[in-house]
């Protein structure tokens, strides 16, 4: 890709290299040097040649550019960087390093240290402090204010009133003036209004009057002006509300002001003490003298009402510490303070942290300085991230230096840029400069708008819609392969998120001007901003995703009402909302970023995570799952859900990683235009799938920035909880505000090692005697010559596919060592497990053609059968195989993988067979008992209350037991296996035994069988006795009719006989069935 860049000065020329987009680069004054790639040279002295330290973790950068500290803090972010600080001695020895380097300077930015929690906000009603003045009135010219307090010569002075002119007053007025018996007019403020009609100032310092140009306007308001000088440089200034008005140096001979002097509020002193002209006509307050040139940083502290350190004060405010004249009034006035309430309590003035130098042993000298002032600072970033950012970054510089217009519209250029591109040709470079312009926009300083001036209020609207459209485009799904090339830079979709609530809270205000609610949608993004007004029973407005109005209420966020109303009552006038839903940031975090916590009671070392604690019944419980032997229980193991609040003292879980399951979103409140923390509820919708054999538990969480700082931050829970489990969806409940989502902790539901252990011996047990029983069940009907029906070779096929499978079964633990043979097993153990079910339903079918009569010949009714027990698993088996080949194999063993849906090409089959074979069982229950009603009637009347229960019941539960194992129902406990451990024994003695009941009913059982039996040792007796003379002939035939029950009336021969039959008897065990009628024999 090419280069297309902004230059400054031409916001509508674009230089195009070739035809794809790659960035938008603003060039800025005196930009830092960087250090460039290795050349083979001696890369350690390279570095401190361009004010760069490497240690083992960690990269500083020296910036050699001077900027204001907030403006510092910004260009670093826009490096991917913070502004180094010096909490930690590898942060110590970093500055130490570069600061010692030649030419290196000897102040620089510092990172503040945050040792509490950040004061709380107030209400723009709990911003005013009650003050004690003095009016001057205008009936009388002759009030003043003498202050009582003693003066040594100063070499520096400053002195701060807050002053509330009479707009009615324009005559020239001294608001204070200092006289010393050796000199009248040494030190004075003095101010007038002006024919534009304001309030303008000027100070006279040893008598030489310097200009009226400091000023605010004559509309009655309190104002806070300050007046500084020192000797030193003879450098004088004024403050008006924190800010500097006027400001010079060296006019005057450089002396001390003297000492023993007389301060006058109101009037100006013509003589030592009296004489009094230019009165002052308003009010006064909160008058304070100190012996030093205040810096600005200070000056803004004290508008803000935060107290300075006592150190240097001469004098303090008090109306007990003045005299004052008795035509000047005395009162009690509320002045607005937009300091915090931790301020106003005696902390610390607003002040920015500087590095000043170091000891002698080492030790940083940290000092304060006014945060407007530039100064050089050091970026502190990981190693790999600085030098992944050196190997790829282009040469351009980060966007410094832009005002709300400049930021609309470079973002204006990048939006058209990737309409024009698209997103597929984004290079990782491009993605880079996408988000360093975002950062960068973030930070744009935006002043107040004042009346007439709308413009910057349509830069704001405009600024935000085209900086969604591009971070739309950057968090897009369709980028996350580009996003991991530059995962050692940018810390990932998080960065951009930060950018868009960094815009969105410092443009409320600019947005809310003209209209009281925006709304800005694109397809991964939606923002809204909406203010109103707080009055008594305010509700807040809830916010939602886009699907919210197809689904429900899903993925919606409010503020609980109680909250809005404690916001009123604590004197909040209006409240904003600042409220972002966030649909692709799932896909880009990668599985490993997403486990951000286990689930032990253990604190984390080195990190304030604190892991969640799940579970705690099965702390002690985790169990591998490396287990290579196969159950009968994990052939139906498939996408069970798991109900996590039930009690489970048979199983155990274990568990495999917390993902982001949610979409994220986000919420900012702001009260007065200020940052407040408040309690919020919100609703997400589940959006990862349920794998086969996994649970979840969701986890509300919020994106800590904090927390891990130099990897852009993780997820935390501290504050919040689950409200509700919803099926889908949860509820959550957080006591603040920021990025909120779902974190769903994964668990592979486990047995006990002993039940898993006991479970596969059973297994191995009973498919030993299952295959045994098979074997001699097929040897049987080979042998004794059992008549060739179409029952008995369906019975044959089915035993032989049942054999296959349960001796591939037992020989799986053996086969998964090797993963060639382990993955043919599997597809052999697939193969005959459903051509067991194919036969199972065939034996459904042939019972199904006997009950009901079925209009086909049996040569074609076995070619179907034999199309449906071996040709559909053979087709089943091929058509997963050409499907999912890589997919097929469970990691772990020699069955189909459970992660995926391949284990549906097995259960889906199985389920039909059993759903189909339930219906045949119920049609053979019914036409059972209704021939069992038709014998009762046939008995004595004396006797038919005493037999017909005892012959409905015996005909209900005959047929269960005997077409079971056949029909394969008992198979249906394997959807019931993870509710309870007993089910799994149950579900594994009903089908690992499985060839030993086709043994036990179809041989041992068996009347066809045991006739044959009974032929060829009848024979065999003949032909011992070789003088016998009675025939062979004479031996009963295989039809003949078994011997019935003594209450039974004799049924019919029949040529066609099934598998279930009356009360057990010696003489036979088949259910003899002719035009539909069923008869026990």
């Amino acid at each position: 890709m090419d280069i297309v860049e902004l230059w400054p000065g031409n916001g509508d020329r674009l230089r195009h290299e070739g035809q794809t987009f790659c960035c938008c680069c603003v060039q800025c004054v005196s930009e830092p040097t960087y250090a460039g790639p290795d050349d083979g040279r001696d890369t350690r002295a390279e570095e401190a040649v361009h004010g760069v330290h490497l240690t083992a973790d960690w990269a500083y950068q020296l910036v050699n550019t001077s900027l204001p500290y907030p403006r510092a803090q910004s260009f670093c972010r826009a490096h991917f960087s913070s502004l180094a600080g010096l909490g930690q001695p590898k942060d110590q020895e970093g500055a130490l390093e570069l600061q010692t380097l030649p030419g290196s300077p000897s102040q620089l930015w510092v990172q503040e240290e945050h040792t509490g929690p950040p004061p709380r906000p107030l209400p723009l009603a709990k911003q005013y402090l009650k003050f004690n003045t003095l009016n001057f009135p205008r009936a009388s010219h002759e009030g003043f204010v003498r202050v009582n307090a003693t003066f040594s010569p100063l070499a520096a002075v400053s002195v701060c009133a807050r002053v509330q002119w009479d707009p009615t007053w324009d005559e020239v007025s001294t608001i204070f003036s200092y006289a010393a018996p050796v000199f009248i007019n040494e030190f004075q403020l003095r101010g007038q209004v002006d024919r534009q009609g304001r309030v303008v100032l000027a100070l006279i310092i040893h008598g030489q009057h310097r200009p009226y140009k400091a000023s605010f306007p004559n509309d009655g308001r309190w104002r806070h002006v300050c007046v500084a000088w020192r000797r030193s440089d003879g450098r004088w200034a004024i403050y008006v509300d924190g800010e500097l008005g006027d400001t010079g140096a060296g006019a005057d001979t450089p002396r001390d002001i003297h000492g023993e002097g007389i301060l006058i509020l109101g009037q100006d002193q013509d003589s030592f003490g009296g004489n009094f002209t230019e009165p002052f006509v308003g009010n006064v307050t909160d008058l304070n003298v100190w012996s030093v040139s205040l810096e600005g940083w200070q000056l803004r502290a004290l508008n803000a009402c935060s107290p300075l350190a006592p150190q240097d004060q001469v004098f303090r405010w008090g109306v007990d510490d003045v005299t004052v004249h008795p035509v000047v009034g005395k009162m009690e006035a509320m002045l607005f303070c937009p300091a915090t309430q931790g301020q106003q309590q005696g902390a610390g003035p607003a002040g920015c942290r500087t590095l000043e130098g170091w000891t002698q042993q080492q030790h940083p000298v940290v000092g304060q300085e006014d945060c407007s002032r530039p100064l050089p600072f050091i970026c502190r970033s990981s190693r790999e991230r600085y030098l992944k950012m050196r190997e790829i970054r282009t040469g351009e510089e980060p966007f410094n230096a832009m005002d709300l217009g400049d930021a609309s519209a470079l973002l204006a250029v990048a939006r058209q840029a990737l309409d024009k591109t698209g997103r597929e040709d984004l290079e990782p470079t491009d993605m880079l400069s996408l988000v360093q312009l975002l950062a960068a926009a973030a930070d744009v300083p935006v002043t107040a708008l004042s009346e007439g001036n709308r413009s910057r209020a349509t830069d704001a609207r405009e600024l935000s819609q085209h900086f969604i459209s591009v971070a739309d485009e950057i968090i897009s799904q369709d980028n996350t392969l580009k996003w991991q090339a530059i995962k050692e830079v940018v810390s990932g979709p998080m960065d951009v998120v930060k950018s868009i609530d960094r815009m969105a809270a410092s443009l409320s205000p600019q947005l809310m001007e003209a209209k009281q609610h925006l709304l800005i949608q694109s397809p991964n993004i939606k923002l809204e901003v909406r203010q109103q007004a707080l009055e008594k029973g305010s509700q807040g407005p809830t916010f939602c995703g886009p699907l919210a109005e197809r689904e429900g209420h899903l993925d919606c966020i409010s503020v609980p009402q109680q909250r809005v109303q404690d916001l009123h009552d604590n004197g909040f006038r209006s409240l904003t909302l600042v409220n972002t839903w966030y649909g692709a940031l799932r896909p880009l975090f990668n599985a490993e970023e997403n486990v951000s916590m286990a689930p032990t009671s253990e604190v984390t070392q080195n990190t304030s995570i604190q892991p969640i604690k799940l579970l705690p019944q099965y702390s002690d419980r985790w169990t591998p799952t490396n287990q290579a032997t196969v159950s009968y229980c994990a052939l139906l193991k498939s996408g069970e859900d798991f109900n996590m609040h039930s009690e489970y003292n048979e199983v155990s879980i274990q568990y495999l990683g917390t993902i982001l399951g949610s979409s994220v979103i986000s919420s900012t409140v702001l009260g007065d235009n200020q940052p407040v923390s408040v309690s919020v509820r919100f609703r997400l919708q589940h959006k990862a799938k349920h794998p086969s054999g996994k649970v979840y538990n969701p986890v509300c969480a919020f994106w800590d920035f904090d927390l891990i700082p130099e990897a852009g931050g993780w997820w935390n829970t501290r504050g919040c909880e689950v409200v509700a489990k919803q099926h889908g969806s949860t509820v959550c409940s957080c006591n603040h505000t920021t990025n909120f989502a779902l974190l769903l902790q994964v668990y592979e539901v486990q047995r006990s090692p002993e039940n898993e252990r006991a479970l596969q011996v059973l297994t191995f047990i009973g498919c030993g005697v299952s295959l045994c029983g098979l074997l001699f069940t097929f040897i049987l009907f080979i042998a004794v010559g059992v008549p060739k029906s179409d029952r008995t070779t369906v019975h044959k096929n089915l035993i032989v596919a049942l054999g296959i499978a349960q001796l591939l079964l037992m020989c799986s633990d053996w086969a998964s060592a090797h993963q060639e043979l382990c993955y043919v097993v599997t597809a052999l153990l697939h193969l005959f497990f459903m051509a067991s079910f194919s036969w199972m339903l065939v034996e459904g079918l042939l019972l199904w053609s006997k009950v009901v009569s079925v209009n086909i010949s049996e040569d074609r009714r076995m070619k179907l059968y034999y199309i449906i027990g071996w040709g559909l698993p053979v087709l089943i088996v091929g058509v997963t195989l050409v499907i999912s080949l890589d997919k097929y194999k469970a990691a772990t063993h020699c069955w189909l993988n459970v992660e995926t849906d391949m284990i549906w090409a097995f259960v889906g089959p199985v389920l039909f067979v059993l759903g189909v074979n339930v219906v045949v069982l119920c049609r053979v229950v019914m036409v059972t008992v209704s021939s069992a009603r038709r014998r009762s009637k046939m008995l004595t009347p004396s006797s038919v209350s005493k037999m017909l229960t005892f012959d409905l019941t015996w005909a209900v539960t005959r047929p269960v037991l005997i077409l079971l194992p056949v029909l394969g129902l008992t198979w249906l406990c394997g959807v019931l296996v993870h509710l309870s451990v007993v089910i799994a024994y149950v579900f594994i003695a009903l089908n690992a035994f499985q060839g030993l009941y086709i043994f036990l009913v179809y041989a041992v059982y068996n009347s066809e069988v045991r006739n044959a039996i009974k032929r060829i040792k009848e024979k065999r007796k003949a032909l011992s006795f070789t003088n016998c003379s009675q025939p062979t002939g004479f031996l009963p035939s295989q039809r003949a009719p078994a011997v019935s029950w003594g209450h039974s009336l004799p049924a019919p021969s029949s040529p066609e006989t099934s598998e279930t039959s009356g009360p057990p008897s010696s003489a036979s065990a088949s259910l003899v069935i002719k035009n539909g009628k069923p008869a026990w024999t």
